[in-house]
């Protein structure tokens, strides 16, 4: 048994089966979204559709004809050779250990491809950057707020740990972006219909904590993702594509970790609050580093394992150094000021 999508071969145990579009695939290429469903079911639908013309309808009614037909996804769509293909309307999109013809704007409302998983699929960029910076902002705002700190005045920290835990997020996804935009692919950011459940849902529990007084419970933001279209296997262009992100953090990261030490005493505790934000970039890369499910690490793992083990080594020991910095114990009567020594 092989991927329909990129071609591996996959045991019996290891099978996933779209229900959507009837085929199978191996666990990289089970969602969806990355096996570009609606694609497939296109390709089938129009395969199906030549070789039974129908007649009692004419060619504008085609979208409507093929939805009430039965199709089998497995037997609709086959060459002369019994070799699998797949494509566009006009047949130009095939499968596999072929050349593959992406529609030339995926995300036009008039290529006739329908996202599934993703809110707003043909709304514009920049829309969908908008609305998922926003939430991730106010989940960061949700997250840091202290009540000590606005007594002491620093307010204004609470707002710096929003502002950077939401370009640890965003800078992530644009690396991941703009490598595909390196290799020539389509990709846009798109908000998640799931994603943006759950972030609503961490906002709303995150509301009522800070209304009860009560202890804050941890919150998920992960409003959207960047989708690249065009990864079919795992391969160099595949490889850097996932890296980016991960990578991405490792550098901001860094970058605000040197910083801090370079940040005199006398100014505690802004050098924390940037050594903190440092360790937000460290965390979110670590667990996209997670070998499992759509993670960036499964595929990284796949593609290269050297520089896998190196980006998981790297963002741990960085971490690690970053709380130890953070945390480590100051005699604040030398370095802070009065005021601020109840929080030292």
């Amino acid at each position: 048994m092989k991927c329909y999508h990129c071609g591996e071969e996959i045991s019996e145990k290891k099978i996933y089966n779209c229900n959507e579009c009837g085929q199978n695939y191996c666990h990289l290429h089970a969602n969806p979204v990355i096996h570009e469903c609606n694609i497939v079911k296109e390709s089938i639908s129009q395969s199906f559709l030549q070789q039974n013309p129908p007649t009692h309808i004419d060619t504008s009614q085609t979208s409507s004809f093929l939805t009430e037909q039965t199709i089998d996804p497995q037997t609709a769509i086959r060459g002369s050779d019994d070799s699998v293909l797949r494509g566009t309307t006009d047949g130009s999109f095939t499968w596999y250990r072929q050349e593959r013809l992406i529609p030339e704007n995926a995300f036009d409302p008039n290529s006739g491809i329908k996202f599934k998983g993703i809110l707003f699929p043909h709304k514009s960029e920049i829309i969908h950057f908008l609305i998922g910076t926003l939430l991730i902002f106010l989940i960061g705002l949700i997250s840091f707020y202290n009540s000590q700190l606005i007594e002491l005045n620093l307010g204004w920290a609470i707002f710096m740990l929003a502002g950077f835990y939401t370009t640890a997020f965003l800078f992530h996804e644009l690396g991941h972006r703009q490598t595909a935009k390196h290799f020539g692919l389509q990709t846009k950011f798109r908000l998640l219909t799931f994603g943006m459940v759950l972030t609503t849902i961490g906002l709303i529990i995150g509301l009522l904590s800070l209304i009860s007084n009560s202890p804050l419970i941890p919150t998920i933001a992960l409003p959207g993702a960047v989708v690249v279209l065009g990864l079919d296997k795992i391969d160099r262009k595949t490889g850097w594509c996932k890296t980016a992100g991960p990578l991405v953090n490792l550098v901001y990261g860094t970058i605000l970790l040197i910083i801090s030490f370079f940040i005199p005493r006398n100014l505690y505790p802004l050098n924390s609050f940037i050594g903190l934000s440092s360790s937000l970039n460290f965390t979110l890369g670590l667990f996209n580093m997670i070998p499992i499910g759509i993670l960036d690490g499964q595929n990284i793992w796949k593609w290269n394992k050297p520089l896998y083990l190196f980006l998981v080594a790297s963002l741990l020991i960085l971490l690690i150094l970053t709380f130890s910095n953070i945390y480590a114990p100051i005699e604040t009567s030398l370095y802070v000021p009065e005021a601020w020594q109840a929080i030292g």
